[in-house]
């Protein structure tokens, strides 16, 4: 199993749950953030006559589900298709292992919890 933490633009995020609910993920947990990349937005400021690079921290969406091995490049696949404009600030999407997850109501276990 994988865990996808998925950061995109809060205007994807509709789009992303429709593809999520066609490949029938369980669950999907989303959180409202704020956050930047390597642009690190226009900012600047001023110490002591230095300049000093600063941080636009702008509001994302993250937003994650936990996926079987087996269907995790179709999924990467379908949301680059989906919610890349191209631009700068579109977002990412960190994939990891995931060794184990236990419905608490039933106990299943494995993929049989998801």
């Amino acid at each position: 199993m994988k865990r996808l933490e998925i950061t995109i633009r809060p205007d994807s995020l509709e789009k992303l749950k429709v593809l999520l609910n066609n490949y029938s993920i369980g669950g999907i947990t989303v959180t409202s953030v704020m956050g930047c990349g390597t642009q690190r937005g226009d900012v600047t400021g001023e110490l002591k006559g230095l300049k000093i690079p600063g941080m636009n921290l702008l509001p994302k969406v993250s937003a994650v589900v936990v996926v079987n091995d087996d269907s995790v490049e179709e999924i990467l696949n379908i949301i680059h298709e989906t919610c890349s404009t191209g631009k700068v600030g579109d977002g990412k999407v960190f994939v990891t292992d995931v060794v184990d997850v236990m419905r608490i109501r039933t106990g299943e276990r494995g993929s049989k919890a998801l």
